[in-house]
């Protein structure tokens, strides 16, 4: 309980830490798929001058968005364990950075 007596939740908090590690997680998956796939780095191609990574940044910042949205409305009003939900995340972003460090991408 907080000072006002009621109940304090921390769902929306669990679901924007989540959407980060999963937003991160698929700009990784996205540079390395279009790094390794023609048909891919084309599709990801939506400004000509950046390449295809205006496509993939579009898509991670999407899902982003659609992960935070869908957590925040399902977990709202929840208490959601956090050290589980903040353990995914770093796994989630600990992945995405590997994925875009060059050295361990062109091992893929």
């Amino acid at each position: 309980m907080n000072r006002t007596g009621a109940t304090s939740t921390n769902g929306a908090g669990a679901a924007a830490v989540l959407a980060a590690g999963i937003g991160s997680f698929v700009l990784g998956v996205g540079d390395v798929a279009a790094d390794k796939s023609p048909a891919l780095k084309s599709f990801f191609n939506f400004y000509k001058a950046t390449g295809p990574l205006s496509g993939v940044t579009t898509v991670a910042i999407v899902a982003w968005l659609i992960a935070w949205a869908l957590l925040d409305r399902r977990w709202r009003n929840r208490d959601v364990p956090m050290a589980r939900t903040n353990a995914i995340a770093y796994v989630l972003l600990g992945l995405a950075l590997l994925l875009t460090f060059p050295p361990l991408a062109d091992l893929l």
